[in-house]
């Protein structure tokens, strides 16, 4: 065996170490203004705190009346807007090495001279290395929550969406409403027509789910044939009234079967938010109901604790 020896500091490492620290003090301490904003915002990974420093430091330097930004992010739209706009306007589509990263607007009332246009540019330079990184952040976040197969929320998007939605109808009294719906005898297409097949049929019923549905409203994937859909500001009958249009529109699914085209129906059980309930106790009334449409013919739509 080796024997290993230490390392010993050489008679210049202190020196280096001094130097070290004296260029760490020195850009902590920069009044230079790219330096001061790369260092705030290389404190942070949330895009909105980051575009709410880029405002303020901007400002700084060069005044501007309304800061635009837009950008969708792994399937979502962020949008970002500080202040009222003027007539003049400078926009700037921010890449970085090929990848596009959202664009940025900036108005005012009064036109922008070429030094000013020069100072943004050089700005948002500066900026676009941790921007890149907060947009890549929200999209590892987002794929953590997204079914890979659809493109919707998985069962962890679900759970986390549910104890939101719980607090806030306790919070403001306002009725929520959960639907689950399962694709009756999904194992036998699996079987007969294979994986393939299957795997489309998912795809077009989440499709057909995100129409039927309001922009307020999210559709989730949490089993294999088994999606959940939440209803903000929905009280129990209209939550079946969307239920029977989510069931219509998967009955209306046509799939390339060979000489016949594929069909597929579901299930739908509706429960609204109790007061002071748990989310899993939510969910689980939620299951009742739709185990009592399975149970009774499929391809119907039951409400839980309702005599249907």
């Amino acid at each position: 065996m080796k024997n290993l020896t230490s390392i010993q500091p050489s008679k210049t490492q202190p020196a280096r170490l001094a130097a070290l620290k004296q260029s760490f003090h020195d850009w902590n301490q920069s009044p230079d203004v790219l330096a001061k904003m790369a260092k705030r915002l290389s404190t942070t990974l949330s895009l909105e705190t980051q575009l709410g420093i880029i405002a303020e430091e901007i400002a700084q330097t060069i005044p501007f009346d309304a800061l635009n930004y837009r950008h969708r992010i792994a399937r979502q739209d962020f949008v970002f807007s500080t202040g009222m706009g003027g007539p003049h306007r400078c926009e700037y589509r921010l890449t970085l090495e090929g990848s596009y990263y959202g664009t940025l607007a900036f108005h005012r009332r009064q036109k922008f001279t070429d030094e000013e246009l020069t100072g943004l540019e050089m700005m948002l330079s500066a900026a676009i290395c941790p921007m890149r990184n907060a947009c890549q952040y929200i999209a590892i976040e987002q794929a953590a929550l997204t079914d890979a197969l659809t493109g919707i929320g998985n069962k962890r998007a679900l759970d986390e969406a549910l104890l939101r939605a719980s607090a806030l109808a306790d919070r403001h009294g306002a009725p929520w409403s959960l639907i689950l719906c399962d694709l009756d005898h999904f194992k036998l297409i699996n079987d007969n027509h294979g994986h393939v097949v299957g795997d489309h049929i998912l795809s077009r019923t989440a499709e057909k789910l995100e129409q039927a549905i309001r922009n307020s409203d999210t559709v989730y994937r949490f089993g294999g044939e088994e999606f959940a859909v939440l209803l903000p500001h929905t009280s129990e009958q209209e939550a079946r009234e969307v239920a029977e249009r989510i069931r219509l529109a998967i009955e209306s699914i046509r799939v390339d079967g060979g000489e016949t085209p594929l069909t597929v129906t579901g299930s739908c059980g509706v429960a609204t938010h109790l007061a002071d309930e748990a989310p899993e106790q939510w969910l689980a009334r939620a299951d009742e109901a739709l185990y009592r449409a399975k149970a009774q013919g499929r391809n119907c739509t039951r409400v839980f604790a309702s005599i249907s």
